[in-house]
């Protein structure tokens, strides 16, 4: 058991049946009354966003979550086939556990696979990755970073927007939390 004095950012707890998260906390003092913790929470089997509100004091099943570095190896109909860096052994994951990340995989990259009581239940991705661009319109000469932008598909299938300078075959490097062009990458 734990309360609301031990919440941080990625506190991990059990909570209605499900597997919740911390993404952001915040302890407030009450003019009259006790103190409150506002949060907001992600299921890590689902995904959803929730924003909740806590009693100071007030208890909660903390859940212990390790997590392996596994190699995405290939996609098979429903399912994303992983090894341990480790012992080398395969695992299988769930095409709905894996969600958005797939836009950011490409096989062979190196991920962080969150497991509660022996079952996956999520992927934690770097925080940006390096994709080249398959296709999107030409860049002209002249044009500049602050310019404005026009899609690009990148090799795994996404879709950001890029700057107009920026032509197919090169790479760049992407924010994974929020699907956002960062740089080119210089090769």
């Amino acid at each position: 058991m734990a309360s609301t004095a031990d919440f941080r950012t990625g506190f991990t707890f059990e909570l209605d049946g499900g597997i919740w998260s911390i993404m952001d906390f915040q302890h407030v003092k009450m003019g009259r009354g006790g103190a409150i913790c506002r949060t907001k929470l992600r299921n890590l089997k689902t995904g959803r966003v929730l924003e909740k509100t806590f009693r100071s004091g007030e208890k909660v099943n903390d859940v212990m979550v390790m997590r392996h570095k596994m190699q995405f190896l290939y996609r098979s109909e429903d399912v994303f086939v992983f090894m341990d860096n480790e012992s080398f052994e395969q695992m299988e994951i769930a095409a709905n556990l894996v969600d958005e990340a797939e836009k950011y995989m490409k096989e062979g990259d190196t991920v962080d696979v969150l497991i509660v009581q022996s079952e996956p239940v999520s992927l934690e991705l770097p925080t940006s990755v390096e994709l080249t661009i398959t296709q999107t319109d030409p860049g002209l000469k002249g044009d500049t970073a602050s310019g404005g932008g026009k899609p690009a598909t990148l090799e795994t299938g996404a879709v950001v927007t890029v700057p107009l300078f920026l032509s197919e075959g090169e790479k760049i490097r992407v924010d994974t939390r929020t699907g956002a062009y960062i740089e080119r990458v210089k090769s």
